[in-house]
């Protein structure tokens, strides 16, 4: 009986598929793409959080507290905050990291106080500490909040309303969501998932072109009554299937981290739904096909399996390098991003986590586009299936 294309094209996969399966690193490689993006967020949303939360009760050193009682007094007071007393080298402290922030109050502070000139105040610290940033932040703002008070009370005692030394009030109106506004924040997030669809087809790219060619099977192969586009067709089929799974895995485990997520202590108001999940799945999905086949047309050119791992290292930050400046970029969205590969999933991405409203149709051309551009390319490797130099050449 003679088979069809597509039976042919399901061997094809099916080869490929029991390849890859008995291969521990192909294993290894999904679970480490599927696992870097979630675990990477969850580990540094964590941190932050964790950092945000210990400032809420701070511990403020004060160096010079004899000289300004009532303000010292006045700190005590504060919810969360405890002073206690400063080293005698401030600046040495600090820059070894015993503490994060010091206060210290010079000689004249009770004399430039009392005459109602400006008293300086010392703030020791080192803004290029991260742990120590949130702290240096609170205490700032409580430094703040008391100056204000007093220069409130000074112009009260003058007989002078506060109001007056507000020359200009404004009032700030917000026109995007939260919602909006956090997915400018986790700007970094559609790279991490299109980069998993990259890593997690990459294995079986390599291994199913450069691979047999540097085993010499590639000729077994090609011997067989198939044409050369059902055999390049098998081939790019496994390998959409195993980006895909790379994709679907990654999806999930950002829909189960972000619900653990401490985001609200970072002041982020943040939903990872179900239709945010399902959106994001329908703009990556179209994009493994032809992110496949532009692997493959790459890797046949290499004569051995570590060559194509080159080529495709480049290929891939080839394809980080517009993807971080989509996610830096400040310009608003123009409609022809949404059309132009990987910068459009980047662009489409953060559209559909800031939950804007997007019409079907978008996501179908899109999807028509990544989908026809893929058969394209594939036509081209399975072109290079006919080379003598590319089957022979070792």
């Amino acid at each position: 009986m003679r088979s069809t294309p597509a039976t042919q094209i399901a061997v094809v996969i099916r080869k490929e598929l029991r390849d890859w399966s008995r291969d521990r690193r192909s294993i290894i490689t999904v679970l480490v793409s599927s696992l870097l993006a979630p675990g990477l967020i969850f580990f540094l949303f964590n941190s932050m959080a964790n950092r945000q939360r210990s400032v809420e009760d701070v511990s403020i050193p004060v160096v010079g507290a004899a000289y300004a009682p009532a303000f010292v007094d006045w700190l005590r007071q504060q919810p969360g905050v405890t002073v206690t007393d400063g080293p005698k080298d401030p600046e040495d402290a600090v820059r070894t990291r015993r503490e994060d922030a010091i206060v210290v109050i010079p000689e004249n502070f009770a004399k430039n106080f009392a005459a109602s000139k400006p008293a300086m105040i010392r703030l020791v610290a080192d803004s290029s500490s991260q742990n120590s940033r949130p702290k240096v932040q609170r205490v700032r703002a409580v430094l703040q909040r008391y100056n204000a008070e007093i220069g409130s009370l000074r112009l009260i005692a003058r007989g002078i309303s506060p109001v007056v030394a507000t020359a200009v009030q404004v009032e700030d109106v917000e026109v995007s969501s939260s919602q909006q506004r956090a997915a400018q924040i986790l700007g970094f997030i559609p790279l991490f998932v299109m980069i998993s669809a990259f890593t997690g087809a990459m294995a079986i790219s390599t291994d199913s072109t450069a691979g047999e060619r540097e085993r010499g099977s590639f000729e077994a192969l090609l011997v067989n009554p198939a044409p050369r586009i059902a055999i390049a067709a098998g081939k790019w089929l496994a390998g959409s299937l195993t980006g895909m799974l790379t994709v679907l895995i990654t999806g999930a485990l950002l829909f189960a981290m972000f619900k653990q997520l401490p985001l609200q202590d970072l002041g982020i108001r943040f939903r990872l739904g179900t239709p945010e999940l399902l959106r994001t799945l329908s703009v990556v999905l179209p994009l493994c096909p032809l992110i496949v086949a532009i692997q493959l047309y790459v890797a046949t050119f290499a004569k051995s399996f570590k060559e194509a791992q080159s080529y495709l290292s480049f290929l891939m930050m080839a394809q980080i390098v517009p993807g971080m400046m989509a996610t830096m970029n400040t310009m608003s969205t123009k409609a022809w991003m949404y059309y132009v590969p990987w910068i459009g999933q980047q662009t489409l991405l953060t559209d559909v986590l800031g939950n804007k409203p997007i019409s079907p149709v978008v996501f179908v051309i899109v999807g028509v586009i990544n989908v026809t551009l893929s058969v394209a390319v594939l036509r081209a490797a399975s072109g290079l299936l006919h080379r003598e130099k590319i089957i022979f050449g070792r």
